[in-house]
C-alpha cells in the first residue's frame, strides 16, 4: 500500500439528508480529496443492515425489521441461487454488475450519484471512499425467527461473509474503474460488544477470520481495506487482521486504545494507516463546544500520548469525524463536515480556516 494521506479528511458515510445529489454535492465540496458516497438512513433501505442484505436466502423484513427464515420452504432454492451466482463470479466470468451482489436502484442510489458525479469533479481526488457493513456487526444484528444469532448458524455465516465480500469488491472495482486509488471501511460497531454474555461461543480467532475473508477480497481487487469502529473493543481483533486502516472514535475512546501503543507503532511501520475520529458526533453537546483550536490541541495531545514517531502518524493518518452524522440534524451534520476540513487543515498547516 502506497497511500499516505497526510491528515486529508474523509467521513464514515451516513448523512442527515433525503436527496442524493444533494448529500454528494456537500461531500465533495467538504472532502474533495477523499470524497465518499453518501448513506441516507432515513430510507429504510439504506440503514446498517438493510442496505447489503439483498438477495441473501431466507431474508425477510424491511428496514430495521429484519430476520432470517430458514424453515420457510422457499429457503432452500433461495441457498441453491445464492450459490449459483456466487460460483458464477467467483469462477465462470459473470459480471459483479448484473449480479445479486451489485446494489439495486433501491439501495444503490447514492451509490450511483456518486459514480455520476466523480467524473465531473474539476480536482482529481486521491483516493474514492466506499463502506459497507462489516461481518460481525451483520451477523450478530441478524437473527432467525427463534431469535439465535446469525452468527451461530453455519449456512448463515458462510453466506454473510460471501455475499459481504463480493459486495465489497463490487465497490471497489466500480469505483477503480473511474481510475482512482479506493478506500473500503468495514463498519464494525458490533464489535464493542465482543467478549459480552450475548457473544459467549464466538472465539477471536472467529471474528478475526471472517474480517480477514472479506479483507483479503478488497486488497485482491486492489482496494485499501479499513476498518471503523465507533466505541471501544478489544482492539487486538482488529491489529491482528490484515487491513490497512484502522478508524476509531479519538474523541470518546483515545484513552482505551492507547493502551494497544506498541502494536499501534508496529501498525504504522508497516505503513499503514489510522483513521483518527476527532470530531464528535455521538453527543451534540460536545459538537456544539468544540472548535478547531480545541481539536487540533486534543490532535496534539494525544499524538504525544501514542509515543510513535510525529511525522509518522501525521503522514498516516486520516482525520474524520467520530462516526457518521446520520442521526444529527442538517445544520449540525454541516458542521461535522466543516470541522473535519478545516482540522485537518490546520493539521496539515495548509490554510486558514473557518471560525465556527
Amino acid at each position: 500500500m502506497t497511500l499516505k494521506p497526510n491528515a486529508l479528511p474523509t467521513l464514515i458515510g451516513s448523512l442527515p439528508l433525503s436527496d442524493h445529489q444533494e448529500a454528494t454535492g456537500l461531500i465533495l465540496e467538504y472532502m474533495p480529496e477523499i470524497p465518499l458516497w453518501a448513506q441516507l438512513p432515513g430510507y429504510p433501505e439504506e440503514r446498517l443492515l438493510s442496505q447489503f442484505t439483498e438477495g441473501l436466502p431466507g431474508i425477510r423484513g424491511e428496514g430495521d425489521s429484519l430476520h432470517f427464515d430458514t424453515e420457510d420452504p422457499a429457503f432452500e432454492q433461495e441457498l441453491l441461487s445464492f450459490y449459483e451466482q456466487y460460483l458464477g463470479v467467483t469462477e465462470a466470468g459473470l459480471s459483479l454488475k448484473q449480479s445479486i451482489f451489485a446494489f439495486s436502484d433501491k439501495t444503490g442510489r447514492g451509490f450511483k450519484a456518486f459514480l455520476e458525479a466523480i467524473p465531473q469533479v474539476g480536482s482529481r481526488p486521491i483516493a474514492l471512499k466506499g463502506q459497507i457493513t462489516g461481518p460481525f456487526t451483520m451477523l450478530s444484528g441478524l437473527k432467525d425467527k427463534s431469535g439465535r444469532l446469525a452468527f451461530f448458524n453455519p449456512q448463515l455465516r458462510e453466506v454473510i461473509v460471501k455475499a459481504i465480500a463480493l459486495r465489497a469488491r463490487y465497490q471497489v472495482e466500480e469505483m477503480k474503474a473511474l481510475g482512482h486509488e479506493v478506500i473500503l471501511f468495514l463498519d464494525e460497531p458490533a464489535l464493542a460488544g465482543f467478549g459480552s454474555s450475548a457473544m459467549v461461543g464466538i472465539t477471536k480467532q472467529d471474528v478475526i477470520s471472517d474480517l480477514t475473508e472479506v479483507i483479503d477480497t478488497v486488497q485482491q481487487a486492489g482496494g485499501i481495506p479499513g476498518i471503523h469502529v465507533c466505541a471501544n473493543t478489544d482492539w487486538s481483533v482488529i491489529l491482528e487482521t490484515p487491513v490497512d486502516i484502522l478508524s476509531f472514535d479519538a474523541y470518546g475512546f483515545f484513552d482505551r486504545i492507547v493502551l494497544y501503543k506498541e502494536q499501534l507503532s508496529d501498525f504504522l511501520k508497516k505503513g499503514k494507516i489510522i483513521a483518527w475520529g476527532l470530531v464528535p458526533t455521538l453527543n451534540e453537546e460536545d459538537l456544539k463546544k468544540e472548535d478547531v483550536s480545541s481539536l487540533k490541541t486534543l490532535w496534539d495531545k494525544q499524538v504525544k500520548q501514542l509515543g510513535a514517531d510525529p511525522e509518522m502518524v501525521k503522514r498516516q493518518a486520516l482525520i474524520t469525524p467520530s462516526c457518521g452524522t446520520g442521526l444529527l440534524s442538517r445544520e449540525l451534520s454541516i458542521r461535522v463536515l466543516m470541522l473535519t476540513r478545516d482540522l485537518s487543515r490546520a493539521i496539515r498547516g495548509t490554510a486558514t480556516y473557518n471560525k465556527c
